[in-house]
């Protein structure tokens, strides 16, 4: 097994995390799903990101059971959808996740959008599953700094990870200032600008530089700049290409000249938009 695919970061709980995971956001229920996931355990990826809203998480499990990779070397993370959110549901919406996801534990549950009417007893469940010891760490999806400051201002549980869109068009630097200060590791999704950023120019020229496809180098970017990322494909050979960015380091040039793409521009929904603030 690779070994890059092993590093990890340290998250504020003491919990190691692997910097490369593996998403399956829009990965259909049943063969495609299954497939993707035994593709990328084979490769040596070992977190795997799902979500209640995916629909997809009995195939991560069957994947999982399937992969021969035994449940305690795997990192899994799932989240908690919009319409589950509230404190019993919250806990509910946990239980259905473990029983189709086949484990008894979670690595990471987040609360997948801010939504205001509800996150804060959202949290608080969150707090008690971390409590009673059936999730070994807690964190939030799509919290923009509002959202984060209210969080922390009235819970005594800090999460952990903040998941958000993050590419080099959506850089996200006050938010990962932000968190950083507050001690919250910042994953990203759609690292890849949801493939709307393969063909551009700068990226390209450095791609060529390094001898790298454009992917690798948005996620060598991310994983430089302390960015946790879980791109998804569904094809074994971009799965496997997508952990091959251990191998080569962007110069504080190339870093810079990503830099210039930022323009704060979303491919995916706003928080506060989604969330009724």
């Amino acid at each position: 097994m690779a070994m890059h695919l092993t590093e990890t970061t340290t998250l504020a709980n003491g919990l190691e995390m692997p910097r490369l995971g593996f998403g399956v956001f829009k990965v259909s229920e049943g063969n495609e799903v299954v497939n993707a996931v035994k593709s990328a355990i084979e490769v040596g990826y070992r977190s795997i990101d799902t979500a209640s809203f995916y629909q997809n998480e009995e195939g991560v499990g069957q994947a999982i059971k399937e992969s021969g990779v035994a449940r305690e070397d795997l990192f899994l993370t799932s989240k908690v959808w919009n319409d589950e959110q509230g404190f019993n549901e919250t806990i509910a919406a946990f239980d259905r996740s473990l029983n189709k996801l086949g484990t008894d534990y979670l690595d990471l549950y987040l609360v997948h959008w801010p939504m205001k009417a509800t996150y804060s007893e959202t949290w608080q469940a969150l707090g008690k599953l971390y409590d009673d010891g059936r999730v070994k760490a807690i964190g939030v999806s799509n919290f923009e700094i509002p959202h984060l400051k209210e969080l922390l201002k009235d819970h005594t549980h800090k999460p952990v990870i903040n998941q958000v869109e993050l590419h080099p068009q959506l850089a996200q630097k006050p938010l990962r200032e932000f968190c950083k200060e507050q001690g919250i590791q910042i994953e990203s999704w759609g690292p890849l600008g949801q493939g709307r950023l393969l063909e551009n120019d700068i990226l390209k020229q450095v791609a060529a530089k390094h001898n790298k496809s454009t992917a690798q180098i948005m996620l060598r970017w991310a994983i430089q700049n302390d960015i946790v990322v879980i791109p998804k494909s569904t094809t074994p050979e971009r799965i496997k290409s997508n952990t091959e960015v251990f191998d080569f380091t962007l110069s504080d040039d190339d870093l810079k000249n990503i830099d210039t793409l930022n323009k704060e521009e979303r491919f995916g929904g706003n928080p506060s938009e989604v969330g009724g603030w």
